[in-house]
């Protein structure tokens, strides 16, 4: 058995989950089920960045302490795990002391001469917990935030980058780390050979509010919440401590990442590695932003999603299938309320959720609940299926295409619903009972392989569907989905 080491980025707690991030992590969910069901150790890890001036800057606002922020935040992210039927092995918070220590560690892996200090001045966007250039800023304002950033003049340690220039250029171009889709791969190789510029990798602790992890050998700094919140991925498999984790499991197999965090995934995260000596993870998978009506999140539009206010309306598997179905794996997409319902009634209510109760329900009515059912028992390893749309599902999958995965797995459910629409069991039960039990047979088993390939995206329902229909009598039950 190999082992597939998944990450999602980890998120700030100075708010809520929103929609955006539940997507990513959902994501990396629907790879770490599917490459549990090819047999793979899987180690997936999530979890909460804790340690940025956006924490300490929400805490104050509140009124609250920063520790009883996070504590309190950081529970609602970990509380994603139900609300998404999330299959995570570890939940790291950065304000862990295993995290500390780890995040220490690492810089002190880095070569010496890689890390120097100097006096800096330049223009910061709290927002992106970042520095930027003159020329990087669009009209005077941070490219992500759209926000003015403040000038912060002081004295930090930097992370000599340019020094590992050709380098980077050489894995990335080589694939040797490779990013998806391709357009970020160019948009980071275009970057790169713009010439990379040293970062500035710590705050006095003063400008950190004397909040986050601090430099080692230096009390006076706080280590930049960029550099430790990378190192969480190493952090999570005890880097610090007896390593059976890391040496098990590191490099990771694939990070799963917004767009936004490119640049510290692409070309920081992979320089500091080399800086330290240690593995390059194996792929970068980035995807794109949700915008609601047409415009990007924001608290101050109060067009924010909230994941689990939708889960306790529509249920947790809708929610899934929308975010892996409509919303694109790459590019920005857009969601509102409306088009979801109209993809809940099109695509589960009267898709996948009609074809398994008129299914049910004609083998209750006309063979009390008993047909010979076997299809289960006879499926083959998901890696040995030779059936060609399994074997393109496969690679959707393997490339990051759900919303194209779940397309063919749509024209599965058609061609079963078209089957019953053709053959009119209803009907032949009164001419044919024998070829009217065999074309049951026939769509009850083509819902247990759709059940099957739905494992990765919906659980609970592939689970209810396989439950339903290996049953010693099948009923048609409850709606899996209520029309609404």
């Amino acid at each position: 058995m190999s082992k597939f080491y998944i990450t999602t980025a980890i998120p700030y707690v100075n708010a809520r989950p929103h929609i955006g991030f539940a997507l990513e992590i959902v994501q990396a969910d629907v790879l770490a089920r599917y490459q549990r069901e090819l047999g793979q150790d899987v180690f997936f890890l999530t979890g909460t960045d804790e340690n940025s001036l956006k924490n300490a800057q929400a805490a104050e606002k509140e009124g609250i302490g920063v520790k009883e922020l996070c504590d309190r935040n950081a529970a609602i992210f970990y509380g994603l795990k139900e609300a998404l039927n999330l299959s995570f092995d570890q939940f790291i918070r950065t304000t862990e002391e295993r995290h500390f220590s780890g995040a220490q560690k690492l810089w002190q892996a880095c070569k010496k001469e890689d890390i120097y200090k100097k006096k800096y001045k330049g223009f910061y966007c709290v927002g992106c917990e970042s520095f930027y250039i003159e020329k990087d800023l669009v009209d005077g304002q941070c490219p992500e935030h759209r926000t003015k950033p403040e000038i912060v003049e002081e004295e930090n340690y930097f992370f000599r980058l340019a020094n590992y220039q050709d380098k980077l250029l050489k894995i990335i171009e080589s694939d040797e780390y490779k990013i998806a889709p391709e357009t970020r791969k160019n948009e980071i190789i275009s970057f790169v050979k713009m010439g990379l510029e040293d970062f500035s990798i710590s705050r006095s602790r003063e400008r950190a509010h004397g909040w986050g992890v601090p430099v080692p050998g230096d009390d006076s700094q706080i280590m930049y919440v960029w550099f430790d919140a990378l190192a969480n991925y190493l952090t999570a498999l005890d880097y610090s401590g007896d390593q059976k984790l890391l040496k098990k499991y590191w490099p990771a197999d694939v990070h799963v990442i917004g767009k936004g965090v490119i640049r510290f995934h692409a070309v920081y995260w992979p320089a500091m590695l080399l800086s330290a000596g240690l593995e390059l993870p194996k792929e970068l998978f980035v995807h794109g932003y949700i915008n609601v009506g047409g415009e990007k999140m924001s608290k101050s539009l109060g067009n924010v999603i909230d994941p689990f206010a939708l889960v306790q309306k529509y249920g947790t598997d809708a929610v899934r299938y929308y975010l892996l179905k409509q919303i694109h794996p790459f590019e920005d997409s857009d969601f509102t309320i409306e088009k979801f319902e109209e993809t809940y009634n099109a695509d589960l209510a009267n898709g996948l959720g009609n074809l398994a109760a008129r299914t049910a329900n004609l083998i209750e009515k006309n063979f009390d609940g008993r047909i010979k059912n076997k299809e289960l028992t006879r499926l083959p390893a998901r890696q040995g299926i030779k059936n060609k749309e399994l074997n393109k599902i496969n690679q959707l999958v393997k490339e990051y295409r759900f919303d194209e995965a779940l397309k063919e797995i749509q024209g599965l459910i058609t061609s079963a619903d078209q089957l019953i629409d053709k053959e009119k069991p209803w009907a032949l039960v009164k001419s044919d009972l024998k070829k009217a039990e065999k074309v049951l047979t026939g769509v009850a088993d083509q819902i247990l392989v759709i059940a099957e390939l739905l494992k990765p995206f919906l659980p609970g329902t592939a689970e209810k569907i396989i439950k339903q229909f290996t049953a010693d009598k099948i009923v048609k039950g409850e709606p899996l989905f209520p029309r609404i």
